[in-house]
């Protein structure tokens, strides 16, 4: 059933920290930084003991093998999108894996992934990516798999930078946020906004569903811990983080300082005295 998979996320706080180690899916050079090995990758960050590690089928089973009771949960990615090259491919596409729910199952996942991705005049990967919802969503529900549906609103790609950064305007990223929530989303896994404050209008869209924020680019300890404060303080349900956990000089002791503000109410300035 979908309750005893969302409490293995959730935990006794009502909260979860959610560390992403599937950029590898993606197939770009770039984003394989700290990641190269992922025995190793996922052995460090799991011995940290976040709440779950999101990762791709083909390495999901290295987190399954751990052995003991008290290894993270897994959150299954379920889909591969071309969408962060620069310059862009030809075609754009996002496709789902085969039989997704049912390769969770099969993985012992507490969670699927979906992305559903907004990019500017690219109306067709959007309409793959609410085919790809709905293909998941009918068997999530038969099979008691909650799914977390990741709405990403993203930048011109010829701007500086490239690769889709994230666009944090509130008005693009609350119908986006709630056209997830209307496809069925069991979990919210969103952007932040520009302004930090804001961000409670995102949870309110979101109609009780529970929302995770990702951590989006690598920024300096001090910042990402005061955001997560600030963003549970606006009433996020957690983080899904990724580069800033598996990019730092220290992982583990990262992951316990958000594990920290994300569970424990820790303020930013206290948390960052638990990093070397």
């Amino acid at each position: 059933m979908k309750a005893a998979r969302m409490n293995r996320l959730f935990g006794p706080s009502g909260h979860c920290f959610d560390v992403a180690i599937d950029h590898g899916m993606f197939n770009e050079r770039g984003f394989l930084g700290g990641i190269e090995d992922m025995h190793t990758a996922i052995h460090t960050v799991a011995k940290a003991a976040p709440d779950a590690i999101q990762l791709p089928p083909g390495t999901a089973p290295i987190l399954q093998a751990l052995p003991g009771r008290d290894r993270p949960a897994l959150v299954l990615r379920t889909d591969i999108a071309n969408v962060y090259g620069n310059p862009l491919p030809r075609t754009l596409f996002s496709e789902v894996i085969a039989d997704p729910v049912e390769q969770g199952l099969a993985l012992d996942a507490a969670s699927v992934v979906v992305n559903l991705l907004m990019l500017p005049d690219q109306p067709e990967v959007h309409a793959a990516c609410i085919r790809n919802i709905n293909r998941l969503k009918r068997a999530c529900d038969q099979t008691g798999m909650p799914l977390m549906v990741e709405p990403l609103v993203m930048q011109d790609n010829t701007k500086a930078g490239g690769g889709y950064m994230v666009d944090g305007d509130i008005d693009k990223i609350l119908p986006l946020v709630r056209q997830a929530v209307e496809l069925g989303a069991d979990i919210i896994k969103a952007d932040p906004c520009e302004d930090v404050r804001d961000y409670h209008r995102v949870i309110e869209i979101a109609n009780r569903i529970p929302v995770l924020v990702r951590g989006g680019g690598k920024v300096s300890d001090a910042e990402i811990l005061s955001r997560t404060e600030a963003l549970m303080g606006q009433g996020a349900k957690g983080i899904v983080y990724g580069r800033n956990v598996i990019h730092h000089a220290h992982p583990a002791a990262m992951t316990k300082a958000l594990m920290a503000v994300v569970h424990d109410g820790t303020g930013a300035e206290a948390a960052l005295r638990m990093i070397p």
